[in-house]
């Protein structure tokens, strides 16, 4: 937000003259401008535009894990075995978990 710095602003003595009950009013409007909104509900509204995808099935094939190829114990994702960092009581962990 833009700060108008040749505005006038408020000495001291205009500050304190603030009551009490404006203040809570001021904190009481920025606390209402928030909407509590169902995530679930707003995302059961919405739709991609010009897509239906109810009917859709995904097919995936999956791979076995091949030769060249390791499952790293800590994120879990299969690496080559380029990516291997160490190898610890059998597990075996890639450079960038261990980087």
């Amino acid at each position: 937000m833009a700060t108008d710095y040749d505005a006038p602003r408020k000495n001291e003595e205009e500050l304190s003259e603030d009551s009490l009950e404006e203040l809570k009013t001021r904190r009481t409007d920025k606390q209402s401008a928030s909407v509590d909104e169902d995530e679930a509900e707003a995302a059961d509204s919405f739709e991609l535009p010009g897509a239906d995808l109810s009917g859709e099935e995904l097919l995936v094939r999956v791979l076995p894990a091949q030769a060249d190829e390791f499952t790293c114990a800590s994120c879990f994702l299969v690496r080559h075995r380029s990516q291997i960092a160490r190898e610890k009581n059998g597990l075996v962990y890639c450079k960038e978990c261990e980087g």
